[in-house]
Formats: C-alpha cells, sequence, structure tokens
C-alpha cells in the first residue's frame, strides 16, 4: 500500500469513526443540492453528515481529487425560521511532486438563515415558498486551497410544489454578492457576483425510500460558462428508522468548477 493509500485511508478512518460510533444526521433532501423549502421545527436539531469523494476536472491539475466530509447543524428558531451551520473537512489529492502531495484541514464554515414565507396547500396551485441567506466565513486555509480567504454573502430564493402525492419539484434560485463559490479545489474561482441555480424531482417510492435526480449550476457575471459550474446528481435516502436515514448519492459534472465524477454518502437525524 504506497503512502498516498495509506494516507487516504487513515483520513477515512478518522472521519467516518464518529458517524460509526453514533446516529447522525436527517433531511429529506440530502443528498441533493438543491434546497428545499422545508424548515426544522421549533426548538429541534436537525444535524447530517455527508462524504463526498470526487474527481476533479483534467483543468484542475495538478488536483487530481477531492473528499469533502461536512456536517451541518440546523436549529428550528421559530415556527417558521431555522439557523444553520456548516463546516467540511477536506482533503486535497495532487499530482506526484506536488507539495503538500495531500492537503488536508478544515475549510471555510458556512452560517445560514432560512424563513418559509408560505406553506403549500390543499386546494392551492401556489407552491411553497422561502427565502435563505448564507455567509460563509474564511476559516480554511489559502495557501493549501482549503478556503477562500473571502467572506462570501449568498440569497437564494426556494420553490416547491407537490406534483402528485409522492413526488416534489424543487427550484432555486440566488446570486452570490461577494466571494466566490470555491469549497476546497472545487468551485468558480472568479472573485464577484455568482448567480447560482437548481431543479430537482424526487419521488418517494416506499415508506422508507426515496429517490430523486436534479441539475445545479453556478456562472460569474461574465457569463464564461468554461469557467462555470454544471452538475447533475441522482441520488436518494432509506429510513433506517424514524427521524434517521442513510444518504447516497452520484454526481456528474462539466466545466472547470464541477467534478468530473462523485459519490456522496451520508447519514440524517432529527433530534
Amino acid at each position: 500500500m504506497n503512502s498516498g493509500v495509506r494516507s487516504c485511508f487513515r483520513y477515512l478512518l478518522i472521519v467516518l469513526a464518529p458517524v460509526m460510533l453514533r446516529p447522525l444526521p436527517a433531511c429529506a433532501q440530502q443528498p441533493l443540492f438543491t434546497d428545499d423549502a422545508d424548515v426544522t421545527a421549533k426548538a429541534k436539531l436537525q444535524l447530517e453528515f455527508t462524504n463526498e469523494f470526487d474527481i476533479l476536472q483534467r483543468s484542475s491539475f495538478p488536483n487530481l481529487k477531492q473528499n469533502t466530509s461536512s456536517f451541518t447543524l440546523n436549529y428550528g428558531l421559530f415556527d417558521s425560521v431555522e439557523i444553520g451551520i456548516n463546516s467540511p473537512l477536506i482533503a486535497i489529492f495532487n499530482a506526484r511532486g506536488t507539495s503538500p502531495r495531500i492537503a488536508f484541514g478544515v475549510g471555510d464554515t458556512t452560517l445560514s438563515i432560512k424563513y418559509n414565507f408560505r406553506e403549500e396547500r390543499n386546494g392551492s396551485r401556489l407552491p411553497a415558498m422561502a427565502v435563505s441567506f448564507n455567509l460563509e466565513l474564511p476559516t480554511g486555509d489559502k495557501d493549501r486551497q482549503l478556503g477562500s480567504a473571502l467572506v462570501d454573502y449568498q440569497l437564494n430564493g426556494i420553490v416547491q410544489k407537490s406534483l402528485t402525492e409522492r413526488t416534489k419539484l424543487r427550484l432555486n434560485s440566488g446570486v452570490l454578492f461577494s466571494g466566490n463559490t470555491l469549497s476546497g479545489a472545487i468551485g468558480i474561482k472568479t472573485r464577484g457576483t455568482v448567480f447560482t441555480g437548481g431543479v430537482s424531482l424526487v419521488r418517494q417510492f416506499t415508506e422508507r425510500l426515496d429517490l430523486g435526480a436534479e441539475v445545479t449550476g453556478a456562472v460569474a457575471k461574465d457569463f464564461q460558462l468554461g469557467k462555470g459550474q454544471l452538475q447533475f446528481q441522482t441520488g436518494g435516502n432509506y429510513q433506517l428508522k424514524e427521524g434517521f436515514t442513510f444518504d447516497f448519492g452520484i454526481i456528474g459534472g462539466r466545466y472547470s468548477a464541477s467534478p468530473r465524477l462523485g459519490l456522496q454518502l451520508g447519514f440524517s437525524v432529527d433530534f
């Protein structure tokens, strides 16, 4: 076993050990990136964990692969408002001759607030609607590509509509006013205004199994698609017990800011 594989194996053990020792988060939308209009119930907590391993675009050389472990905690502040914090652990695997060969550490931390100002009602054609605001703080080391060294401000609008009793459509549209979308080696590096969007379709196939697909993207204000982000994901979650799901997804991407191929596994729990 070479040193790179040993380092990767040790990293995965460090990340997954606490997951195996205690139950972790459950979110109806995870692993999809398209946000839903629902919020955590008042005075309740929701904990999410996901581990995403990506093969990067060839244009990202000497960065070859990236592993991102994200921990998200949401709290229901009021009946229609939740606050949250997300902090990732990032490992970037670089080509031979690059220093460091593996960059590992904490990435940028995101604080969020989401307000659901309209719930979906029976007999109404109007969808559920929510708005969220994200503030990303530069807690990652820029010199090792773990952070952007910028403070990011993002506003996101969310629309959610039940097409059938078991099928939901979700749309996101947002703008990053300042900063960039970098998470390690993935994302738009250009500083400034970035427009984001996403659409997902999720169906509940059984009482325990939800499956869905999504398209998400981002582009800077100069609309250079080659430097943008376009991702496709299929995945879902399986309820192991009430309030506790196993989440899984497969990712494909185009353009330099997206991973070429990725696998996402995680857990979600409400308490």
